[in-house]
């Protein structure tokens, strides 16, 4: 039997295109058996669409449709989908994989393990499965199961096991259907614990993710078989719609698995981040500022990559504090990746400003007012090329500047897709190292020079915070491994720095929640994944005078 794994690429809530790219795939295939991964059909996550009963019913009906192309093709079906039922009364969801064949949908198998954590949802939508299943396809004995129900080794915050539920009912072959984001370093864990899961089942594993960016969040794809004894068969590379055709009649040398360079998946996964927001969202070019720095390059250079230099404008701000080093380095910048780049300079503007507003400031004291109001200019005239020509405003902060609110809001704030908003400083340097591997494309000056926001003479950011190296320590450990400041101290930060870092990542929420959306590349990201109050003061017991109550 050939049974091809496709790492599809759907839009959310685009179900007729979605169906209409299935049946093609379908028609141009010569598999027995055809594999989409978890919620294809309308795409991952669909959210709140659930909770439209035409959502539903459209969903059932391209489902059928589906099915009429295994009657025509001979080629049997296994996609992701929600199946309904009625418990107590009550109309219930689930999240499905229906098996289609013979022009019929079979069979629908429900989804046991519903994650409820970070950016998944699913307990607000979906009822879990009250059993597994066992497909009977052509003779063979499938086990079927969806994204989470594979991580019961690994979370172990679930009360059954739909796997060990699944071997002991003597399966041939074990499918799992995904949409599983893409972390950094989450590939090595996903491959891992499916040979582990392969190895406990004693048959072999056939394993399919989505692929493509889904608002802020990007699945790496990649479809991978393994045998009985957790060795990889056969697989394909992640980040595109490449099937996997395998053969269970055929003989394979078991392999090792692909592990990627670490900068080279990243930078992969930035790219199709950029490339599905933008072309899924109805755009086709971006725009957005080039400082000089390190940010805007980097950011200019992903976009570049996922889009094509025509469809990439670039816009220099100078000010009266901007050097002549950081105006030569956006230029030529913009020029090692052919793009246009328009020089539109700020200083007669913020004259006006200044010369209309400051006679209501009261005084002459020049502060991050001042500051703050080129940053706001300079966004105004983005957002105004953005409204004139439809273009997608890029913005270009990172992580560690959003993270303690080294950013303005309406200023470099603005803009549609927040790119490196989940990426480190630190990390920045060594993405930009890394596309300069074999050329030339960030200037090597925009790497080697002091960071600076540039908006007042002889500024560098760490006039404001501790070096870049020593934050993002301290920020991973807080923001992405949730530790305590007392446990942030003893991996050897100084006390003070922590707990004035801790101090601006909690007093800056409220810019946070008015951030563009960003694209999710790490175990903890800002955004819908990380729920903070903006309005609260929790500070820990041992740091309160308890003697006193």
């Amino acid at each position: 039997m050939k049974i091809m794994l496709v790492p599809f690429n759907p839009v959310v809530g685009d179900i007729y295109n979605n169906l209409k790219r299935m049946c093609k795939i379908i028609q141009q295939s010569a598999a027995d058996l055809a594999v989409f991964p978890e919620l294809s059909v309308c795409g991952y996550p669909p959210k709140d669409l659930l909770d439209k009963p035409s959502f539903i019913d459209d969903i059932r009906q391209a489902v059928s449709l589906l099915a009429q192309a295994t009657a025509e093709t001979g080629i049997d079906i296994i996609v992701g989908c929600v199946d309904t039922g009625i418990v107590d009364g009550k109309r219930q969801l689930y999240n499905a994989a229906a098996y289609l064949s013979g022009g019929k949908v079979q069979r629908f198998v429900h989804k046991s393990l519903l994650p409820t954590y970070d950016v998944f949802d699913e307990h607000r939508y979906f009822t879990p499965a009250e059993s597994v299943t066992v497909l009977t396809i052509r003779g063979k004995r499938f086990g079927i199961s969806i994204c989470e129900d594979l991580w019961f080794e690994t979370m172990r915050k679930y009360r059954v096991d739909p796997i060990e539920k699944l071997i002991e009912k003597n399966i041939d072959y074990l499918i799992n259907i995904s949409a599983s984001p893409f972390e950094e370093g989450k590939v090595e864990k996903r491959l891992n614990l499916i040979s582990s899961v392969g190895k406990r089942c004693g048959v072999p594993l056939l394993y399919v993710n989505q692929v493509g960016g889904n608002d802020g969040i990007i699945f790496d794809g990649g479809a991978v078989v393994v045998n009985g004894k957790g060795e990889a068969l056969t697989q394909v590379d992640r980040f595109s719609e490449e099937a996997l055709v395998y053969d269970t009649d055929e003989k394979y040398t078991p392999s090792t698995f692909k592990f990627p360079d670490p900068d080279d998946d990243l930078i992969e996964a930035l790219t199709l981040g950029i490339r599905d927001y933008t072309h899924k969202t109805g755009f086709k070019t971006v725009v957005l500022g080039l400082s000089g720095g390190i940010d805007s390059a980097l950011t200019a250079a992903l976009a570049q990559r996922a889009l094509g230099s025509e469809h990439v404008k670039g816009v220099s701000m100078p000010s009266r504090f901007s050097s002549e080093g950081s105006k030569t380095d956006a230029l030529h910048l913009a020029k090692n990746l052919g793009i246009e780049c328009f020089t539109i300079p700020i200083e007669p503007i913020f004259q006006s400003h200044l010369s209309h507003i400051s006679p209501f400031f009261q005084t002459d004291q020049w502060d991050i007012t001042e500051e703050n109001m080129q940053a706001r200019i300079r966004g105004s005239i983005l957002m105004s090329l953005s409204n004139k020509h439809r273009w997608l405003l890029l913005t270009t902060g990172n992580k560690s500047e959003l993270a303690v609110g080294y950013c303005t809001l309406y200023g470099d704030m603005c803009g549609g897709l927040a790119v490196i908003a989940d990426v480190f400083k630190t990390r920045v340097y060594e993405l930009a190292y890394a596309l300069n591997r074999d050329r030339e494309i960030i200037p090597e000056s925009s790497i080697t020079k002091p960071p600076s926001a540039e908006l007042r003479h002889n500024q560098t950011d760490q006039d404001t915070l501790p070096d870049y190296g020593i934050l993002d320590g301290i920020l991973r450990l807080y923001i992405e491994e949730q530790q305590a400041v007392e446990d942030i101290v003893t991996a050897g930060y100084d006390r003070e720095t922590v707990l004035r870092v801790v101090q601006m990542v909690d007093r800056t929420e409220y810019k946070r929640k008015q951030a563009a959306l960003a694209l999710k590349v790490s175990v903890k990201a800002f955004g819908e994944g990380r729920r903070i109050p903006i309005v609260q003061n929790y500070i820990p017991l041992d740091h309160c005078p308890i003697d006193s109550l």
